[in-house]
């Protein structure tokens, strides 16, 4: 039991992590089909809604009291930018790319959400220690590695003469889109916004999690508002072809089942108890393992190239991950210490005056 209560928030990441990565290559495949992104996270935020209903009803229905004007705001801003903007533009991004190379742009939402965090005072640095400066190197190493996956392809080294087999004449098209450099550069662009909105959902879901520690009740929020967006976006930024929303054979409904109910539901409802319980840093530092969940997936059940660039670029990212990992555990450990000693230091005095 101890050990359960011990590694609780690390089993539920990983779990999630994997969750996530299936998400990606379920919706590859939907997208690769036909399916359009909107139209994907339209489905996936109301499935998602609908889903967790239930639960808000039965576990959490007297929290409603307690919300106030400004958590209702935090939350649809939360909305806008963790679930509406990093979706839509992660879709897009796999629509041009890769799952795997998709997942690379996810490892370096930790040192993003870190660096959001400082100006907040969520984070601090003290650049005269060790800790301080194993902060801003990681920082710095994980932006080479960001800008390796921009800039540079490199050859495929990994399933080299993946996507050899088409069955229809849209899969070819989506095909060739994911497969030239250009293609990869507009992906890496919409991939890296998409980081950036979702570093900021950690942050804003940290403050939510202290003003209204209901994750079944802000989670279902909060897919409620991402539904609306969707489709405010939707009729922004598609033509109003009804055909699109027909799903088309089983696949795709499975995939906006699976990515409401899981990828939307039950990950955004683990996601939000493990950022009240360790803080949005340690819950973004597994982002890195739904690459390479993807990647496993994506050339066994995809038979996608992997390219050097993305290796590259990943090792690097994850690299300066944990060396700002380190740093931070470091001055928690700091921190720790020195609330043992506080109580001994308060005492001293009382027990002089007691001698004399």
């Amino acid at each position: 039991m101890f050990f359960v209560e011990k590694w609780k928030a690390f089993i539920a990441m990983v779990s999630v992590e994997f969750g996530l990565a299936v998400v990606n290559i379920l919706f590859k495949k939907a997208l690769v089909g036909g399916m359009d992104p909107v139209v994907v996270l339209v489905y996936r935020q109301s499935i998602s809604t609908v889903f967790l209903i239930p639960f808000v009803y039965f576990f959490e229905r007297t929290s409603w009291v307690k919300l106030t004007a400004c958590v209702i705001g935090q939350m649809f801003l939360c909305a806008l930018l963790g679930l509406t903007l990093t979706q839509y533009l992660f879709l897009v991004g796999l629509d041009y790319t890769t799952a795997t190379f998709t997942c690379a742009f996810i490892n370096m939402v930790p040192v993003i959400t870190f660096i959001l965090a400082l100006p907040l005072g969520m984070e601090k640095v003290n650049t005269k220690g060790k800790n301080g400066k194993a902060k801003i190197l990681g920082a710095l190493i994980c932006t080479a590695g960001a800008l390796v996956l921009l800039l540079y392809k490199g050859a495929a080294v990994i399933n080299p003469r993946g996507n050899i087999v088409i069955t229809t004449n849209h899969e070819n098209i989506n095909k060739t889109k994911g497969s030239s450099s250009s293609s990869y550069g507009t992906g890496s662009a919409f991939l890296a916004a998409g980081s950036i909105a979702w570093s900021s959902w950690f942050v804003i879901q940290s403050k939510i999690g202290k003003n209204f520690p209901y994750r079944y009740s802000s989670t279902w929020i909060m897919s409620l508002f991402s539904a609306v967006q969707s489709a405010v976006l939707c009729f922004v930024v598609t033509d109003r072809n009804f055909s699109k929303w027909i799903p088309k054979g089983e696949l795709q409904i499975i995939s906006v089942l699976y990515g409401g109910i899981v990828g939307s539901g039950i990950c955004y409802v683990v996601m939000s108890w493990c950022v009240k319980q360790r803080g949005a840093v340690f819950t973004s530092a597994f982002s890195p393992l739904i690459q390479v969940f993807a990647a496993v997936l994506d050339v066994l059940v995809l038979h996608e190239k992997i390219y050097f660039g993305s290796i590259l670029g990943s090792v690097v990212v994850i690299v300066g991950m944990y060396i700002l990992l380190w740093g931070k555990s470091k001055d928690e450990d700091t921190c720790n210490n020195k609330l043992l000693i506080i109580p001994k230091t308060q005492d001293s005095p009382q027990e002089a005056t007691t001698t004399h």
